[in-house]
């Protein structure tokens, strides 16, 4: 149970509902996140900007190195490390869904080191594992084994963001007892329902 109940939907403001309404619309149901963050408009306004700024940056105009299964796999495997259920279920889903691989997702949350994943995608994650757990201990040659696999240093900007942005997501949603949506367990599993 959330430690926050969420606010009711037709409480909020026309701009959040709007956005919440939209994402209903395109996934079929309202992630617990989009609702659990809007008790506070201003903070879910930043957050969910930051977010897409990050996750979307063709949203902001802003060209990228990183897929979108990329993003979703640096996301799934930190908040692993971070033990955030939420974040682990929902971003493991939509890696699922971007990878077209079911069991992805189970893996790199697991252990990315055995996962299914191309070398180059190893490095991102090894990356990204040093900033979640030890980013003070970044040096030079971390960028230089991202080189190796082509990515550049906005690339590892992008990497670093993420894994920064998503380690605050996880402490929200840990604190606050956010639960992952029971949508998200199958999604990418089996196929999609027909409309």
């Amino acid at each position: 149970m959330p430690r926050y109940p969420a606010p009711d939907l037709n409480d909020l403001p026309d701009d959040i509902k709007a956005k919440v309404l939209e994402v209903q619309e395109k996934a079929g149901f309202v992630p617990n996140v989009f609702l659990g963050f809007a008790r506070r408009p201003a903070e879910w306004r930043a957050f969910f900007a930051y977010h897409d700024a990050l996750m979307v940056p063709e949203s902001v105009g802003r060209q990228s190195g990183l897929t979108k299964g990329d993003r979703e796999m640096i996301v799934t495997t930190t908040s692993s490390a971070n033990n955030c259920l939420y974040c682990v279920v929902a971003h493991g889903a939509i890696l699922r869904i971007y990878e077209k691989k079911p069991l992805v997702a189970d893996q790199v949350s697991v252990n990315y080191r055995k996962a299914d994943i191309t070398p180059r995608q190893r490095a991102m994650l090894d990356f990204a594992m040093k900033v979640c757990l030890n980013s003070s201990d970044i040096e030079d040659e971390d960028f230089s084994a991202l080189k190796q696999h082509g990515f550049s240093d906005e690339d590892a900007w992008d990497i670093a963001a993420i894994t920064a942005f998503f380690g605050l997501s996880n402490r929200m949603a840990s604190f606050s007892g956010m639960q992952p949506n029971a949508e998200f367990y199958l999604m990418g599993r089996v196929p999609r329902p027909k409309a």
